[in-house]
């Protein structure tokens, strides 16, 4: 088959990533292997691809937003068919018996395991997923809309929970890629008024036609007290910033997985009257689930752009130079060899 990988990291604009002919990958017993038709573009491939995350499977094929077909699965997989359409996300493995899965917090696991960073993704035509870890998809939802919502989605939703937004509340989104339009949809749906604030203009724009209340630039301030904010953008300069812009008793999200420094925080203007910081670690399955559920009723669809799979190393080189808003997805344009 044909794969990405991350050959040596490094900025993208020294193309870091290299298309190779890889064997076919063979599923273990209780893994899927799935023929991938679209995967999402997120800003933690491009985390993995420069370096910031810390290599820990090199030569790693990025992708966690996959939608695929299954093509196989190992002796001890039930419960799914070949054909069966299905989606493959960031949290690829928990242990299950941690303290933190048996409470229910499997994101917190420190056995936990992440497709394209602990082992290979869906920059690629094949990939394989643990079956417990695989998402039946709801029908109804084409391969490129599904694809982004399978982490951009996911992610924005937890951020969302992590808030503690009141019904009604005044929600403040600092950046608006990916993650951010699908999560403004998501608050809008429940009655938030929601404010942008981002350096883009084209996704100031997106943020109006999706209706969100104001759109302005990333150290601007909010026209109003914000009661949540979620802070989407991987600058740690604009935490400060966020946390003056909510009202008493606030709380701020930081939804990447990887922050620039942070500058000193100043007590009384930014973290007195009970405002709150807090950071969103991956997400559990019952995330995932909810979300998904979440986005097939209330009919959420991701802004997307499509790049040949072939193209993998543009599309990323245009997310971080802001070329387009929204979310990419990649789409899988080679024919099937299994």
């Amino acid at each position: 088959m044909r794969a990405w990988e991350v050959a040596r990291p490094g900025p993208i604009e020294r193309e870091p990533l290299r298309f190779v002919e890889r064997p076919l990958p063979v599923p273990r017993s209780d893994e899927l292997l799935v023929h991938v038709r679209a995967c999402g573009v997120c800003r933690t491939d491009l985390h993995v691809a420069e370096g910031d995350l810390q290599v820990r499977l090199p030569r790693v094929t990025p992708g966690h937003e996959v939608v695929g077909v299954v093509a196989a699965a190992g002796g001890d997989v039930r419960g799914f068919l070949a054909g069966d359409r299905v989606g493959v996300a960031w949290l690829r493995r928990t242990d299950g018996t941690c303290p933190y899965c048996a409470r229910g917090a499997e994101n917190l696991c420190p056995a936990s395991e992440y497709t394209g960073w602990d082992a290979d993704g869906g920059y690629a035509e094949y990939t394989t997923v643990p079956a417990a870890f695989a998402y039946r998809l709801p029908d109804g939802m084409d391969d490129v809309a599904s694809a982004p919502l399978l982490c951009a989605g996911i992610i924005g939703h937890r951020a969302l929970l992590r808030t503690a937004l009141p019904p009604g509340g005044r929600l403040g989104l600092y950046g608006f890629g990916g993650s951010a339009h699908l999560c403004a949809q998501v608050a809008l749906g429940r009655g938030a008024t929601v404010h942008v604030l981002t350096r883009d203009p084209a996704a100031r724009r997106l943020a109006l036609e999706l209706g969100a209340a104001s759109a302005r630039g990333a150290y601007d301030e909010p026209p109003e007290p914000l009661d949540g904010a979620i802070l989407f953008a991987p600058v740690g300069d604009l935490v400060p910033v966020a946390l003056r812009a909510l009202d008493r008793g606030g709380i701020l999200a930081v939804a990447g997985i990887h922050l620039s420094d942070t500058p000193p925080l100043r007590y009384e203007s930014e973290l007195f009257y009970e405002k709150e910081l807090r950071s969103v670690t991956s997400n559990t399955r019952e995330d995932g689930r909810d979300f998904l559920e979440l986005a097939a009723r209330h009919g959420i669809r991701a802004t997307t752009h499509t790049y040949p799979l072939s193209e993998a190393q543009r599309a990323l080189q245009d997310l971080k130079a802001g070329r387009f808003d929204g979310a990419a997805v990649l789409v899988n344009d080679l024919p099937p060899r299994h």
